[in-house]
């Protein structure tokens, strides 16, 4: 199938073109006939399946059709990053037609936002609780809202947003299409998407916790103590590229960063302490290759879209499995091969286990010479136990309906 078969109008069709896209991903060939139909849609999809220009490219098309200067597409996202990566990707896909558009994100000017929104914007890429900001000061209505965007629902609740999210929704209108996407479909996110869906389709294209394809999975035995010394080893021996370093907290990433800037890499930083024009500018560093190390908490771990990022580096392991799967995702990208490299200390083996088992992926264990680790590995291991049931449901209804 080619992007022509999927009847986007020519002006987007030659700004896929000329973005250097050929043919459509599975998740786009499934869901955007679905949302050109004008049907809610719950989407199964990581970052990185193409699951953003599944929603922006029938949006644009409605947008081009409809005109106007209200708000027409409202999308919902859990961090300032992830929302906006699906702007830049809003501006990609609708160079050759008229639209405008509005990021409304915390961390940013207000007052730009709000000159943006007298502008009369047809999108919205928002974080909800600057759109609430907004709302409750009556800068913009909802009125008009056709196509309400939920990405990453999954994140949302994580970070706590369930409430926010609730409240926008009883702005805009009940009748309207709602396009739901999630990494993993577990059932508080499933409760969610029964709360605020009429009659959706269910698109997926990879079970829950699968982890990519292209990506080289290796565990590092090493001492709690022994893991700078042991990332500053393999960062001088092993010619990795471009590296995305995840530790666990904000103190961990800036203290790591000092010690690797220290020993003379080019390292930069993106964590809650920093503000939105520092983390662009960290961000945009190692897009642009002036910085080849990227130190991050986990703020970083979904919506983050650099190509060319060769390894992933799990400093300090994360607090979950779908995590991991999140975290080792940012590399191994369009098709290439990424590398995921996790440091595994003594207290982290229940959680190495737990991935496994979720995954069922059994991932290859490493000790580096000169940094073998004072503890042994216990007997039990792998996923020999997992039952293997993901989640890969393609065109099936489930029942649900709208109440908001």
């Amino acid at each position: 199938m080619t992007f022509e078969d999927l009847d986007l109008i020519p002006p987007i069709l030659r700004a896929v073109e000329a973005a250097g896209y050929k043919k459509p991903t599975p998740i786009q060939e499934r869901a955007i006939p679905i949302v050109l139909r004008g049907e809610d849609i719950i989407g199964a999809a990581q970052t990185g399946t193409g699951k953003t220009a599944a929603f922006a490219l029938p949006i644009l098309d409605d947008v081009d059709y409809i005109g106007g200067n209200e708000p027409l597409a409202l999308v919902l996202t859990p961090t300032r990053e992830l929302a906006q990566q699906v702007a830049d990707s809003f501006e990609t896909y609708g160079r050759f037609i008229d639209v405008r558009l509005a990021v409304l994100v915390g961390g940013a000017s207000f007052d730009k936002q709000v000159r943006a929104l007298a502008a009369g914007p047809q999108v919205i890429v928002a974080t909800p609780g600057r759109l609430l900001d907004h709302l409750q000061r009556g800068r913009l209505q909802l009125d008009s809202v056709r196509t309400l965007v939920l990405d990453e629902a999954d994140r949302m609740l994580d970070m706590g947003f369930i409430h926010d999210v609730k409240r926008i929704i009883r702005r805009v209108p009940r009748k309207r299409q709602t396009l739901f996407f999630s990494a993993t479909l577990r059932p508080d996110v499933e409760s969610l998407a029964r709360d605020i869906l009429n009659n959706p389709i269910r698109v997926g294209v990879k079970p829950d916790y699968e982890t990519a394809e292209h990506v080289r999975q290796r565990v590092i035995r090493v001492d709690s103590a022994r893991r700078r010394q042991l990332l500053a080893h393999l960062l001088t021996t092993e010619g990795w590229d471009q590296v995305l370093v995840f530790t666990r907290t904000r103190r961990g990433a800036e203290t790591l960063t000092m010690v690797l800037r220290n020993r003379g890499f080019q390292v930069e930083e993106i964590h809650g302490n920093r503000s939105q024009k520092e983390r662009n500018a960290a961000l945009d560093a190692f897009k642009s290759g002036k910085v080849t190390v990227l130190v991050a908490t986990d703020v970083a771990s979904r919506g983050l879209d650099i190509r060319g990022i060769s390894h992933v580096v799990n400093f300090d392991m994360p607090n979950n499995p779908e995590e991991y799967v999140h975290r080792i995702g940012r590399t191994g990208r369009a098709g290439a091969t990424g590398y995921a490299v996790s440091f595994v200390v003594a207290d982290d083996w229940p959680l190495l286990r737990e991935i496994e088992q979720v995954t069922s992926k059994e991932i290859r264990r490493t000790t580096v010479a000169g940094f073998e680790p004072t503890w042994s590995e216990p007997i039990a291991s792998g996923p020999k136990d997992w039952d293997g049931k993901g989640v890969k449901v393609v065109y099936s209804a489930f029942s649900g309906s709208a109440k908001s």
